[in-house]
């Protein structure tokens, strides 16, 4: 589970990252760990990005400081607040990024991107990942960990405007809290 979220992060980070960039689009997304690949869509606009992943969907709202997690078999959603430092500002910059290194040319998806190796902090210490931007678009469409450990790849590009409905919870969904595991603690004490 810890894996798993330590993962969302790393996703949710680079949405932001592309988010911020301001150019409305969407895109079929791949995303790589040690444990397999996850496919998916992202849909970003502005200040907003939706992920569609296996079951859950990650709407990320940077102009509401907040993600919701929905999870549409159960027509519930989760609340949780932004973490300011997995959110970029108004640049192509990633959180924390230190330095940025262009090491090269190479093709994602059939086109041919700018590929740079950028070193970054983060609350796990310092870090490296290899980001290939689309000169055309300047939207990063692959970024991975320089270890392998984990990447990101947007595939089938398509500029334009995203519907508004795209990043708001749907009708009819509940919000789920998670139960305080103290007062759990305690009731089974007693």
């Amino acid at each position: 589970m810890k894996k798993a979220l330590i993962f969302m992060g790393i996703l949710v980070s680079a949405a932001c990252s592309t988010a911020a960039l301001a150019l409305d689009f969407s895109a079929d997304m791949v995303s790589t760990t040690r444990a397999g690949s996850f496919t998916g869509k992202i849909f970003a606009a502005k200040d907003k990005v939706r992920m569609d992943m296996a079951g859950a969907v990650t709407i990320t709202r940077m102009d509401k400081d907040v993600a919701w997690v929905l999870m549409p078999q159960q027509n519930m959603y989760m609340e949780q607040k932004l973490d300011p430092e997995r959110i970029a500002g108004a640049t192509e910059k990633m959180p924390g990024e230190m330095e940025r290194t262009l090491v090269g040319k190479d093709t994602v998806d059939g086109k041919m991107t700018d590929k740079y190796l950028i070193v970054y902090t983060s609350k796990e210490g310092r870090a490296t990942v290899f980001q290939w931007i689309d000169p055309v678009s300047g939207i990063p469409l692959k970024t991975a960990a320089e270890d392998g450990s984990w990447s990101v790849e947007y595939r089938n590009l398509m500029v334009g405007a995203q519907d508004d409905s795209l990043f708001e919870i749907p009708s009819g969904y509940q919000k789920f809290a998670m139960p305080d595991i103290s007062d759990m603690m305690k009731g089974m004490r007693e």
